[in-house]
């Protein structure tokens, strides 16, 4: 074998020196380069350990009244259709188109000169069979004074007796007459039957009216306070609704309908019946409230909805309708520990509110989550996020909230 000279060798040594210090230094720079890189990956185990930012509120209890909201049409307690009871022509309408009137004021009067007429025939003919009475009653009196003298026989007392009683018939006949005829002349008149509102006149001076119940009226009067609503509810609530109406008084509200001044108010009122049975066809049984309406904010005929409190929950805790976590037939919240981890605990919701919800299964004090319970898992860390600043009365709007939601 032939040696390798001394100075190849020498080069050789250095070549190689040369190489590996520049793999290590690659190496080194390459390791420092991962290690600042910003994506750079976690060991195994610190993405279960990082705390998830979510949102909380804090539930509360309050008094929650349980409600039930249905639509409802406004109806008059009282509404009349006044129409003639006489064949005749206008003489006079003292009735305006809206006008408020008074039960017994007079809206109309019609031409009565031929019932005058007959009224003062019917008098006269009175007048006439009672001066005939008065002479049989005179020829009674003769009769008897002479049968007792005997000169006459007792036969002819009791055709006098017969005469007379025949003539006090017709008298009777004749007073019955003119108090018809009265009746007759008072149909001439008309006035109103109870007090309220009157609707469109639709009659004028020298119209022509008559006596039928198919004819159109002349006037419609409406009562308008107090007023009622009726509206039906499921049959579901009936043994809730019958409870409550033995309880005491029923408060119904009704909600100002779409379209109203900003700033309007509901109307208060009462359940007045509930009707003796459920419609079959559509399962919900008819129910009536009486409102009093001095303002005249409901209007015969005027759809709106209407809020009937069933009952109140004492104490209930309440918490956003988001914190509620669905699945299948059971619910579940998410609740902050003490070692600000998240625990999953079951609740039962006993009402739905709008955006809150009435239910139990949870500690006083207890703080839920809202935001961010999607990212969750139990024993989760968590940090807390900043608290949303609510808009004045929305965090103590658990009974007012209440108020829209139904009744379970």
């Amino acid at each position: 074998m032939r040696a390798t000279p001394p100075a190849l060798s020498s080069a050789l040594t250095l070549l190689l020196a040369a190489m590996l210090t520049a793999g290590l230094s690659a190496c080194g720079r390459k390791g420092e380069a991962d290690a600042a890189a910003p994506g750079a990956a976690a060991p195994a185990g610190a993405a279960s350990a990082a705390a998830q930012s979510v949102g909380v509120d804090k539930m509360v209890q309050a008094d929650v009244p349980i409600t039930v909201e249905a639509s409802g049409t406004v109806t008059a307690l009282q509404s009349v259709d006044l129409r003639a009871q006489t064949t005749s022509t206008v003489a006079q309408v003292l009735v305006k188109d809206g006008q408020n009137v008074r039960k017994g004021e007079l809206l109309f009067r019609f031409d009565d000169r031929a019932d005058r007429a007959a009224l003062e025939k019917a008098r006269a003919q009175l007048a006439r069979d009672r001066a005939s009475a008065a002479d049989l009653e005179r020829q009674l009196k003769r009769a008897r004074e002479l049968v007792a003298q005997n000169f006459i026989a007792q036969s002819a007392v009791d055709t006098a007796q017969a005469n007379l009683d025949a003539g006090v018939g017709l008298v009777k006949s004749d007073e019955a007459a003119v108090q018809a005829a009265q009746v007759t002349l008072g149909y001439n008149e008309l006035r109103a039957p109870i007090s309220g509102r009157a609707g469109i006149v639709s009659v004028f001076p020298g119209s022509l009216v008559q006596a039928s119940a198919t004819a159109a009226p002349l006037v419609n009067i409406a009562q308008l306070d107090p007023i009622s609503i009726a509206f039906n509810l499921p049959e579901t609530q009936l043994g809730t609704l019958l409870e409550a109406t033995r309880a005491g008084p029923l408060e119904v509200e009704a909600l100002p309908p779409p379209g109203s001044a900003h700033g309007a108010t509901s109307v208060k009122g009462r359940v007045t019946v509930v009707d003796n049975l459920v419609d079959t066809t559509t399962g919900t049984i008819k129910v009536k409230a009486e409102f009093d309406n001095k303002a005249q904010a409901l209007w015969p005929g005027q759809y709106l909805r209407v809020r009937v409190t069933l009952r109140t929950l004492k104490g209930a805790t309440v918490v956003p309708q988001v914190a509620v976590i669905l699945r299948g037939n059971e619910r579940f919240v998410y609740v902050v520990a003490a070692d600000n981890t998240a625990q999953l605990v079951p609740v039962q919701v006993r009402s739905g509110m709008g955006e809150q919800a009435v239910v139990e299964g949870l500690k006083p004090g207890q703080q839920v989550v809202v935001d961010g319970k999607q990212n969750l898992r139990p024993g989760t860390p968590v940090k807390l996020q900043a608290p949303v600043v609510k808009p004045a009365g929305v965090a103590a709007s658990a009974t007012g909230d209440a108020a829209s939601g139904a009744a379970p």
